[in-house]
């Protein structure tokens, strides 16, 4: 099994506070392939609004499974979670088993993880991840402790990235 964590991330790392680009990063996210799309009980709640109103087509055929960490029973759309076409179906995991038995007892080859930083440290902290992709965006949050002071969405410029030995990258942004 590859767990791939695909996170939308500022500049100072910041996975909230800022407006991502959600069309680009579900699209990049559509190139994982994965079997099974992993995520936390706050991303889940932080969308249920939007998630009643969407509309209900049913279970995608072919679609991953949607499995949501919700150990606390917080979670209460999951009709409107396994109706709403982007998943085969979904699925609580609420054990108090270890993480890799949670990920095993999944199947398939391929979990992305579409969570924020509480699961997606969990996971790196376990050695259950493979894989991290970022989409940064060039805005800065500044959010203790990262940076401090206002956040700056806009204005800042791709200036230069360039890949660096041991699987760095240099990202270069100009004001």
């Amino acid at each position: 099994m590859r767990v791939i964590v695909h996170t939308a991330v500022s500049l100072d790392g910041a996975t909230t506070g800022f407006e991502a680009a959600v069309a680009t990063y579900y699209e990049l996210a559509g190139s994982f392939g994965e079997d099974v799309t992993l995520t936390g009980a706050d991303t889940i709640l932080a969308q249920e609004a939007a998630l009643a109103d969407a509309p209900r087509p049913g279970p995608a055929e072919g679609a991953p499974l949607l499995a949501v960490v919700d150990t606390r029973e917080r979670v209460a759309a999951w009709d409107a979670l396994r109706g709403c076409g982007h998943w085969s179906g979904a699925v609580a995991l609420r054990s108090h088993a270890t993480l890799a038995a949670d990920l095993a007892a999944l199947g398939g080859e391929v979990v992305r993880v579409d969570s924020g930083g509480t699961l997606s440290g969990a996971l790196l902290a376990a050695g259950l991840v493979d894989e991290v992709s970022l989409l940064v965006h060039p805005c800065i949050v500044a959010t203790p402790p990262y940076w401090y002071g206002e956040a700056r969405p806009a204005g800042l410029r791709l200036t230069a990235a360039e890949p660096l030995d041991g699987g760095l990258a240099w990202l270069r942004y100009e004001l």
